[in-house]
């Protein structure tokens, strides 16, 4: 996932940066780019989830799903929803009244990006929140954000914090979740004229004379078809045939097996 064109140098960065491109920060990522906030994923590849051998307790998935798989869609959700992405690691965070500046490290070297609003959703890593304000908890060998309420807020205006990062249980689904309730958070507190992200069969709201409320949507007979016929299809095709990618095993398995294969 990557787009280098979408990450701004010039100060006119997007209105929301989503560290980390795991189900949280794209689960936020989808819900603020839906709501018209040009959201940009900043991500490094080090999703915990792809760890994971499959999925059994996601809602939905009776025979459970594959990890990757589950990532794979979940980013292109992110991104058919308006989202861009950019391929780096976070490296610091300099809060402003203004617009937050996020030092991101890539390929090309170190990139500042500017954002009012910035959702840190990268666990394990909250070394680039040190020295920003937001409280930082240290539970053994884990490091946490502190949030001020449910919805992801920390002590620093335009800056919260997401899944597990935010302290919530390591579940996809409440990871998932609180995604959303933070990218909800961040459309609410940006002024967005918004209700509710709902699409409606045609007549929901205007055969009670009332207008379609902002991130609502009405749709006729045809275009629900269309859309649903779209969606069996996709969804056929992305479980057609096994995901290419294995677990990525946990670094400390890794290294001791180097270990005994080096005798």
């Amino acid at each position: 996932m990557s787009d280098e064109d979408d990450a701004s140098s010039d100060g006119t960065g997007p209105d929301v940066v989503v560290v980390g491109g795991g189900v949280a920060g794209l689960t936020a990522a989808v819900f603020t780019a839906r709501a018209g906030l040009e959201t940009l994923v900043v991500d490094d590849g080090e999703s915990i989830l792809r760890r994971n051998a499959h999925l059994e307790n996601v809602p939905g998935f009776p025979a459970g799903v594959n990890a990757r798989l589950f990532l794979d869609l979940l980013a292109e959700q992110a991104g058919k929803s308006g989202a861009a992405f950019h391929e780096g690691r976070v490296t610091g965070l300099d809060p402003d009244d203004e617009a937050h500046a996020v030092r991101v490290e890539g390929s090309d070297g170190e990139q500042v990006l500017t954002a009012p609003f910035v959702v840190a959703a990268s666990w394990s890593d909250a070394s680039y929140l040190e020295g920003t304000g937001v409280a930082l908890l240290e539970r053994g060998s884990k490091t946490y954000a502190d949030t001020d309420d449910d919805c992801g807020r920390t002590a620093v205006d335009g800056l919260y914090a997401a899944g597990r990062l935010a302290t919530k249980a390591h579940q996809t689904a409440v990871c998932a979740g609180h995604g959303a309730e933070v990218g909800l958070a961040v459309i609410e507190d940006s002024d967005t004229a918004f209700y509710h992200d709902w699409v409606a069969p045609e007549g929901y709201f205007t055969d009670r004379d009332r207008e379609v409320p902002p991130g609502c949507e009405e749709i006729d007979e045809e275009e629900w078809n269309a859309r649903a016929a779209a969606a069996r299809e996709r969804m056929r095709e992305a479980f057609a045939d096994p995901h290419p990618d294995d677990p990525t095993m946990h670094p400390s398995v890794v290294a001791k097996r180097a270990r005994e294969e080096d005798g």
